[in-house]
């Protein structure tokens, strides 16, 4: 099974510029990790075709939150935006 996701921008307020390549990194191995989860059965939860925008909405994170853990979070949030 082949999924092909891309992501043209990813918008994210309230981090150092400098995080933003660690947490892409992390962000894109996340995603990859929950995608790998899927049967092909599950894929007709997913929206497909070009979703133009997809809001998240906001969460919270520990003061010291790593980037990875932050790209997991974030990652996780989109996974949950594409099932619905």
């Amino acid at each position: 099974m082949n999924i092909s996701l891309h992501i043209d921008e990813l918008v994210l307020h309230g981090f150092a510029s400098t995080e933003r390549y660690r947490i892409a990194d992390a962000v894109e191995q996340e995603l990859h990790a929950l995608l790998s989860e899927h049967s092909p059965s599950d894929l007709g939860r997913f929206r497909t075709g070009n979703v133009p925008s997809l809001n998240l909405g906001s969460f919270h994170l520990a003061q010291n939150a790593s980037s990875k853990s932050i790209g997991a979070q974030i990652a996780n949030a989109i996974h949950g935006g594409l099932m619905k």
